[in-house]
């Protein structure tokens, strides 16, 4: 761990002291009690200027397909769009651990199904995949561990389960928190390296941030995870529209669209190109 002013703009502790961030540093995370940042990122450019920010963990999440396809959901998402994105976020980033998801239909069969699937997106550049559900995927997270591939798992709110769990609802209330808490002591058990939280109560979050010797890394969950996750454009303010549990730390959706109507401005009034963007003979 350290403390530097810079490059990342803060006193902080930074996980892993500057270095590339991998297994070891999150359960060091842990036991420090140094917050995990973890962002979304689908492509090059922005895993670039993400992981120059000193984000921990790049997840290349099945949300692209809300986020980037245009689809109302994330269960259309293929295992071959995630492999190209998988590939374009490693190549972009110097620093931090790559989480790739495993997309619905790619692992749900069992251990041999998800192996396959997990082989693919580490071979395109993953340090790590996730994938959804409690203790009807531990075997599937300890197959994948004793092939060499750390497991992030994912409880709570479940997108690719939206159908069975009738919406984007708050999961874990009631009689259902024990439950919860069976599962991430179960993913845990198998070997998994962190768990993501999602739409989860508070009190019960900071229950299974504290029962777990893996961190937590929550969404919707409250303060007391071990870390935070947010889909980058929420967090950049790209769309009118983010959840309640998200916050725009910039606008930049307003200034991408006012850079478009200048430059636009500009061809149509013929100050764009000017002589010092082209070639003279």
């Amino acid at each position: 761990m350290a403390t530097p002013e810079s490059p990342y703009g803060t006193s902080a502790t930074v996980v892993g002291g500057g270095k590339p961030v991998r297994v070891h540093h999150l359960a060091a995370a842990k036991k420090e009690g140094a917050k995990l940042v973890m962002l979304t990122a689908y492509d090059a450019v922005t895993a670039q200027l993400l992981d120059a920010a000193g984000t921990d963990l790049l997840l290349v999440g099945d949300s692209i397909g809300n986020v980037m396809l245009g689809h109302d959901s994330t269960l259309p998402v293929e295992l071959d769009e995630m492999v190209v994105a998988t590939r374009s976020v490693a190549r972009a980033t110097k620093r931090a651990l790559v989480v790739a998801d495993l997309p619905f239909g790619t692992y749900e069969a069992g251990p041999e199904q998800a192996l396959a699937s997990a082989v693919r997106l580490m071979k395109a550049g993953a340090n790590a995949v996730k994938l959804e559900g409690g203790r009807p995927r531990a075997a599937s997270v300890k197959a994948l561990t004793q092939a060499g591939i750390p497991v992030v798992g994912h409880l709570g709110f479940t997108p690719q389960s939206v159908n069975m769990l009738g919406g984007f609802r708050v999961q874990g209330r009631g009689e259902a928190a024990e439950e919860l808490l069976a599962d991430a002591q179960a993913l845990a058990e198998a070997g998994a390296i962190a768990l993501v939280l999602e739409m989860v109560p508070e009190p019960l979050a900071a229950r299974v941030t504290e029962s777990l010797a893996i961190p937590t890394i929550g969404i919707g969950a409250g303060a007391r995870c071990d870390g935070q996750v947010l889909v980058w454009t929420d967090m950049a303010g790209m769309t009118d529209w983010s959840p309640r549990f998200a916050h725009q730390f910039g606008q930049v959706g307003e200034a991408l669209r006012q850079a478009a109507a200048d430059y636009g401005a500009a061809v149509r009034e013929k100050s764009f190109p000017a002589e010092k963007h082209w070639f003279s003979s």
